[in-house]
């Protein structure tokens, strides 16, 4: 029988992707860029790139893996240039493999362009038949792609006019940075469902997914780009326009609830911060008499800190993770399959034996990995489990760039809370309002695409490449 591989990965929404770019003649671009994507990795761990040019030529390295296994020294030093964009990924669309690997690099008449991508396009489906009917084929399965034969069939003098006119084709989330042999460009969707931020080092601008990786390099936070903003940075200095008619701020709420890091600011609220709200919060809608709190690391931890405060508990560390353990391991017997949680997560027994715990989680999605957890505590010798989620129930699927199950495998679009209390095996359960959250969080309520939590889904796929634009091309 051939060996098998399993996933070790927790019952958790999947990550998105982290896109990075940087504009700075003088510096290693490629190394700085290396060390930003590292202070991304969280957003991706299945391939990462980097492309770096020149001015006149654009070369790439990319793989599949994590960034230290994928740019070694060797590779990234190779890469010499002044202006770069970086790519770690989770595929939402496309499968998992090295074809699908970014930053995605094209030549063609105008040029080279590198497209790093973070999102999901509702109407992709539609605008990939409609350019495959008009002659484009496809080397990939990714949206990125689409955008990618949208420029070069659009043309025009200006690439930022060219793009421009191609991402008002687009409907769904995603924040591009890419990068010419001369400019770099930052894109982001007209809801902001996606996060984008400029910074400055030396001088030099900087653009990410993500404040921390700022941090990281040592560059300084400028401001959000804007939903429907684009920015180009080029020899000229920074140069702002808008490409589709400003609207209503519709953030991912989710990145303050798993996916950002917690020392990344968002829209001016740090994702630290934010999340011991929601905790605190938690605590005053789900009382419950226990001992002492733990958080299920890594993302829970500011959560349960807030539980902890707000409850007048201590906050123990009754989890360790284990974080050297890679994202899949040889699998020879069934016994090894059944290890599941406790290749990454132990408990301490010396904390939790003898003791009421509050377990605190962001998310429950289907189930499996808090009934292990559960289990987990009470073999350590826990006398009672009490599960607190920092959100709501999931109760529907994302289709802007979160990998999420199908709705039937969501336990909290058809079982009570009640019901998935019994099916995890905890002493109670309690979850956080839609309210709560978004007050937690500190920015409007209509600030935030909330979708998966309410089913209220800003952008519904309608249409792909309009009518006109689309018989010009097959001219």
């Amino acid at each position: 029988m051939p060996e098998r591989l399993l996933q070790v990965e927790c019952d958790k929404f999947k990550e998105e992707c982290g896109v990075f770019g940087i504009y700075a003649p003088g510096h290693n671009v490629a190394q700085i860029t290396h060390y930003a994507l590292y202070a991304l990795q969280h957003r991706g761990q299945e391939s990462a790139g980097i492309a770096v040019s020149n001015g006149n030529k654009v070369d790439i390295e990319k793989g599949m893996g994590l960034v230290s296994e994928v740019l070694n020294g060797r590779k990234t030093r190779r890469l010499k240039g002044h202006l770069a964009v970086g790519h770690v990924r989770y595929s939402t669309m496309g499968s998992s493999s090295l074809v699908n690997a970014q930053p995605l690099l094209i030549r063609y008449s105008r040029g080279s362009l590198a497209i790093s991508h973070n999102g999901n396009l509702v109407n992709g489906r539609q605008i990939r038949e409609q350019l495959e009917q008009a002659g484009s084929i496809f080397q990939t399965s990714t949206d990125s792609e689409i955008v990618a034969h949208l420029i070069a069939r659009l043309g025009g003098d200006l690439i930022e006019d060219t793009i421009s006119q191609a991402v008002t084709h687009l409907q769904g989330a995603y924040t591009f940075v890419m990068m010419t042999d001369d400019k770099l460009i930052g894109i982001r969707d007209p809801y902001g469902i996606r996060p984008l931020s400029l910074g400055l080092l030396d001088g030099c601008y900087v653009l990410a997914s993500e404040t921390c990786a700022f941090d990281t390099i040592g560059a300084e936070f400028i401001r959000d780009i804007n939903p429907g903003e684009m920015v180009v940075i080029d020899e000229k200095g920074l140069h702002t326009r808008r490409f589709a008619a400003e609207m209503p701020l519709a953030l991912c709420i989710f990145e303050f609830i798993y996916f950002a890091r917690p020392d990344s600011n968002i829209h001016g609220r740090n994702v630290h911060l934010a999340r011991r709200e929601l905790g605190k919060q938690l605590a005053r809608e789900c009382p419950v008499e226990a001992d002492i709190v733990t958080g299920v690391p890594d993302s829970s931890i500011s959560a349960a800190s807030g539980v902890a405060e707000e409850m007048g508990l201590p906050y123990e560390m009754g989890l360790i993770k284990n974080r050297y353990i890679g994202r899949t391991f040889i699998q020879p017997s069934q016994e090894i399959r059944d290890l599941g949680v406790k290749l990454k997560l132990n408990a301490v027994k010396k904390v939790v034996e003898g003791k009421r715990i509050i377990m605190v989680d962001d998310s429950i999605v289907r189930g499996t990995t808090s009934k292990q957890i559960v289990q987990m505590l009470r073999n350590a010798g826990a006398t009672e489990v009490h599960v607190r989620i920092s959100s709501p129930p999931v109760v529907s699927s994302c289709y802007y760039g979160i990998d999420t199950s199908s709705t039937k495998e969501l336990l909290g679009a058809y079982k009570s809370i009640e019901e998935i209390k019994n099916i995890i095996k905890a002493d109670s359960l309690g979850y956080l309002s839609i309210d709560g959250m978004v007050s937690s969080v500190g920015l409007p309520v209509e600030g935030f695409c909330k979708a998966c939590f309410d089913k209220q889904y800003i952008v519904e796929p309608t249409r792909g490449i309009k009518k006109e634009v689309f018989e010009s091309m097959k001219r």
